[in-house]
């Protein structure tokens, strides 16, 4: 999880002179200081401060002495303002590149870092306009009273120190808007703490917290908080007024239970890894949340509520946990594009997982399958989601079983956001069931293993919502040109019909990443798939395709392919130039008229055909 302010220097708000800083580390939590560093003596550190540094602060504003070996600050950097003004006097006025006296800088960003300071003097006092403080991979163990009154400080880095506690003083610093005291030692912060309601990012990890006060909740500004690798038992429950809040982190605690988290309504991102929890608090209300990390808990369930709040998640990470059962309703997740149930008690997997149509990686091993095979598990996503979809088609995946003559009304649409009416033997769809579809928003539509010989005009009724169309195992010979007004389409399923052709206009659906046409009567790969600039998996076997066309207005163009499977067709010639397509991590083309790749080197897997059809490319 990347944090939105790696550094002070990230912070939109804070900017010194409009002078772009130069930083010497690349993130606030660097190696603790480095072996190989030469303390200095006194004398020494005294002699860093040099006039050309003196000379560099008074035309910028800006001193930097990290990573100098240092043990101690010179004593100079306290005055370095009456420095700066006393050395200006001496200036010859006849020279036309002198700085003028009047013009000096006050000193507003002092980087000490990377040293191995191990006391801050009390005259840190004297730096009035100081703004930004980077004090991090140091040895500093307290600080002075005196460093309460830094009034104007806005950056503040002490990371990677030895800190045990905070002065009370320090809780003055109350311009604060971006504070790091990771990888410290501190057991306790105050109430006051409260008192930093400028603060935007804060960063509490590493320590050895306990326990946060009350009045957390009055740092309403706070847009990232860090609080893992603490012994936290519980948050405050007034920690849900952080309203800006959009990344929090509360990994390795040992957190039981989170408060409902409703109120953290622009929260994007949640990491709660390495806890105690339980159970899944209420999400209610957290409609920007993209990502939620909950491994290694003790999480038993996944709730239909969970499901029903959670829509707009792109990343749900549950493994390690004690799961035993997904809601039928998990279908609603439409937005998830990584799965991860790693290690947990699982004995079987709801038909509707497969209908999760945005879905690119999903993970399964360690759990107790005992319906799906192993090889399938360790397939990857293709392939178990593949195993999935095959199965959706057996039973009608909704709360209520239907039959032939009864139709889902809107509830039970909304509820599942799905419309599936597969094995009724259909030849037509009334046009009020596509009207309730409609208002119910449902993504998926499931006409397959029916009697269709048309596809139903009444599907772009529910164009605006619609990313999944499963019309396979019907009598189609033909598809309707305005399949292009469905523009959210991602997954469309026209396997076993009698098609011969697409329309062009299939092209304009830019956002399908996967088409099945398997099982139909088709010659060539239709033109219009090329068109498909997003498309991961094209199944096309068992047809009559006799040729694979890998010129650049062909299959070149769909650089994101990663699933060919041409198998059993009438392909007489496998291209050599096919090779170049590395992006390919399968290829299945068993079952066809040619004779060169030979049947072993198919057997050999994808990455084995690719190479053999490489070293056949002409040289020349």
């Amino acid at each position: 999880m990347s944090p939105l302010f790696r550094e002070p220097d990230d912070m939109c708000n804070v900017n010194v002179n409009h002078v772009r800083k130069k930083n010497c580390y690349d993130t606030i939590e660097l190696p603790l200081p480095f072996p190989n560093v030469m303390i200095q003596d006194k004398k020494a550190d005294e002699n860093e401060l040099s006039i050309g540094l003196i000379k560099s602060a008074k035309r910028t504003g800006q001193l930097s002495l990290c990573n100098r070996g240092l043990g101690t600050v010179p004593d100079n950097v306290w005055k370095i303002d009456e420095l700066i003004l006393d050395e200006s006097k001496e200036v010859d006025f006849t020279r036309p590149d002198t700085n003028k006296w009047w013009t000096a800088e006050p000193l507003k960003t002092l980087d000490l870092s990377s040293n191995v300071i191990k006391v801050i003097s009390g005259n840190v006092k004297y730096l009035q306009h100081l703004v930004n403080l980077k004090l991090h991979d140091n040895a500093i163990s307290s600080l002075p009273p005196e460093f309460g009154e830094l009034k104007n400080l806005m950056t503040l880095s002490l990371a990677h120190n030895k800190l045990t506690a905070l002065p009370k003083e320090f809780y003055k610093l109350i311009e604060l808007r971006w504070l790091s005291l990771s990888h410290n030692e501190i057991s306790k912060i105050e109430a006051d703490f409260g008192d930093f309601v400028m603060l935007n990012f804060l960063d509490l990890s590493h320590n050895k917290l306990t326990i946060l006060p009350p009045g957390m909740g009055y740092l309403v500004r706070l847009v990232e908080i860090n609080l893992s690798h603490n012994q936290l038992d519980e948050l405050p429950p007034d920690i849900v007024n952080l309203r800006d809040l959009r990344k929090m982190n509360i990994s390795n605690n040992n957190l039981k239970k989170l408060p409902p988290l409703g109120e953290l309504r622009k929260m994007e991102v949640l990491d709660a890894n390495h806890n105690d929890i339980e159970e899944l608090p209420d999400f209610y209300g957290c409609a920007a949340l993209k990502e939620l990390y909950l491994a290694n808990n003790y999480i038993k369930e996944i709730t239909e509520e969970f499901c029903d709040q959670m829509q707009h998640l792109n990343v749900l990470n549950i493994r390690d946990n004690k799961v035993e059962v997904l809601p039928e309703n998990i279908s609603l997740l439409q937005k998830l594009k990584r799965l991860d149930l790693t290690n947990n008690n699982l004995n079987k997997l709801p038909r509707n997982l497969g209908l999760l149509s945005q879905l690119q990686s999903i993970n399964m091993e360690g759990n107790k399958l005992s319906f799906v095979r192993q090889d399938v598990i360790r397939g990857g996503t293709e392939r178990m989601m593949k195993y999935l979809r095959d199965r959706i088609t057996e039973e009608v995946v909704s709360e209520t079983r239907l039959t032939p003559e009864e139709w889902p009304d809107k509830y039970t649409l909304k509820k599942s956001q799905a419309l599936m009416v597969p094995c009724r033997e259909l030849t037509s769809v009334p046009d009020h069931v596509f009207k309730a579809a409609a208002e119910a928003e449902v993504h998926i539509i499931d006409f397959s293993k029916n009697k269709l010989t048309a596809v139903p005009s009444g599907i772009v009724q529910v164009s605006d919502t619609l990313s999944s169309l499963v019309l396979s195992s019907n009598n189609l010979s033909s598809v309707p040109a305005d399949i292009n007004r469905c523009r959210l389409l991602q997954y469309l399923d026209l396997g076993k019909n009698l098609l011969m052709e697409l329309p062009p206009e299939l092209g304009d659906l830019h956002n399908l990443r996967e088409l099945v046409i398997s099982n139909n009567k088709f010659t060539k790969i239709p033109r219009c798939v090329y068109e498909l600039d997003n498309l991961e998996i094209l199944l096309a076997a068992e047809n009559k395709i006799d040729e694979i066309n890998v010129s650049s207005d062909a299959l070149a163009r769909l650089k994101k392919l990663a699933v060919l499977d041409l198998s059993n067709n009438s392909i007489f010639t496998v291209p050599p130039e096919l090779g170049h397509f590395t992006h390919l991590r399968t290829l299945e083309l068993m079952g066809n008229c040619f004779r060169q790749p030979r049947h072993a080197i198919l057997a050999k897997g994808t990455a084995s055909v690719l190479s053999y059809l490489r070293d056949r490319i002409p040289t020349n």
